[in-house]
């Protein structure tokens, strides 16, 4: 059984591809299921963020994993395979812990990434489809993403999506704290944008969200108003600054809705930043003058503005994961021994079970047990003994010198002895 990620992500990816694949939260689970029951895969996981869609799986058929991810989407498999990626085993492993690291995130060293990979691999286990491997990967991969985080500098000096929504927005206008900004959704993403924009100190925040007990607690702790869902298309004129990141499997606002804001607003700009894959803001917006669109990919200009100042901790990070994943190759290979173990313990507890009850027998019948304990340390002997002299005597040619030297390291001997 062999270790497999399969999958896209904003390095492979352009955004208009990575909507198109990503799953949605409450069907998660049951894709799961469908996914191993569909195919010959035994364990499995699925991350999905607006970055990167992957699946994390064990199966000795690694082929058919992309024909059910193609299927499940309704996406054409020709069409995606420039953007996929399939990493056998020891890259898989790599892969998987430098993800959890912050490594491979479009902000380097994010540590949003690493509670949604615990998220993850929570949902496989309701669904059932995690065994002893892919426990024990994810068990490995939170503890060298510990690591990695505590030892070395990867999460200093981060320029997050949220400050760069607020650097972007300080682009057009020349002051945050003149403008009024609207949050859409409700999330981590927006809780981490209302903490930013809120240290800008704004004119006025209102956050607008499907389920309203969510945005008034996000509303309270940032002195914001609450909108409902249904409100954003008539009070959008009333904002100079939008933010949304919902789950939502369509836009939630679109051409029209923006195209009557502005000319509510006698056309003054509008700054809109979609952080949501698939997108909550219709892509032809960015046609529209005055209107300033950013996606997660414009975002990620601005982000890697603090790469190079961090390239001492991404190495020293980089040589933390490779000698972890040795270490669990180690164990993963060590997992192929456990049969012949199993079988030679239970080979050896046979002999034993039959010399035992041939001397208690012995012992029985008034045997002397000084003789009996003789005859059981013999007979144990000759029988443990029996198998490695039968392999040597069976030896020819060549092979006689590499026989005797495995048995020598079997039983630790020396050749003086």
């Amino acid at each position: 059984m062999q270790l497999f990620a399969l999958g896209l992500n904003h390095h492979t990816a352009p955004l208009a591809i990575r909507e198109q694949v990503s799953f949605r939260p409450e069907l998660l689970i049951q894709a799961l299921a469908d996914f191993v029951r569909a195919k010959p895969v035994k364990e499995a996981a699925i991350l999905s963020t607006c970055n990167r869609t992957e699946l994390y799986f064990a199966t000795q058929q690694p082929q058919h994993a992309a024909d059910w991810f193609a299927e499940y989407h309704r996406v054409a498999l020709q069409d995606l395979s420039p953007y996929l990626y399939t990493l056998p085993q020891r890259d898989a492993v790599r892969h998987v812990f430098r993800v959890a690291s912050g490594l491979d995130s479009m902000v380097l060293g994010e540590p949003q990434i690493l509670g949604q990979m615990k998220d993850a691999v929570r949902q496989a286990e309701e669904a059932g489809t995690l065994g002893a491997t892919m426990h024990k990967l994810f068990q490995r991969t939170f503890s060298v993403a510990k690591e990695v985080r505590s030892t070395t500098a990867i999460g200093a000096n981060i320029v997050s999506m949220a400050a760069a929504a607020v650097h972007l927005s300080a682009r057009i206008f020349e002051r945050v704290s003149d403008q009024r900004v609207l949050f859409v959704g409700a999330g981590e993403m927006i809780e981490l944008c209302a903490a930013h924009f809120g240290g800008a100190q704004p004119r006025k925040m209102s956050i607008a969200n499907r389920t309203p007990a969510r945005a008034e607690a996000l509303a309270t702790r940032f002195g914001a108003d609450v909108l409902r869902l249904d409100q954003v298309g008539e009070m959008l004129a009333s904002y100079d600054i939008v933010v949304s990141c919902t789950g939502s499997p369509l836009p939630i606002i679109g051409l029209g809705m923006v195209e009557r804001a502005l000319k509510a607003r006698r056309h003054r700009p509008i700054v809109m930043v979609d952080l949501a894959v698939p997108r909550d803001i219709e892509p032809e917006v960015a046609g529209l003058d005055d209107v300033f669109l950013y996606t997660v990919d414009d975002l990620a200009q601005v982000v890697d503005s603090g790469l190079e100042s961090r390239q001492a901790a991404v190495v020293e990070a980089e040589g933390i994961i490779d000698e972890r994943v040795d270490g669990f190759l180690h164990w993963l290979d060590s997992r192929d021994t456990v049969p012949t173990i199993r079988a030679l313990r239970a080979h050896a507890d046979h002999m034993r079970q039959a010399e035992l009850e041939r001397a208690v027998r012995l012992l029985a019948r008034g045997e002397d047990p000084h003789k009996v304990i003789e005859a059981l340390s013999h007979g144990l002997t000759n029988k443990f003994l029996h198998a490695p002299t039968r392999f040597l005597s069976a030896s020819e040619g060549d092979q006689r010198g590499d026989c005797a030297d495995l048995v020598q390291r079997i039983f630790n001997l020396h050749k003086e002895h």
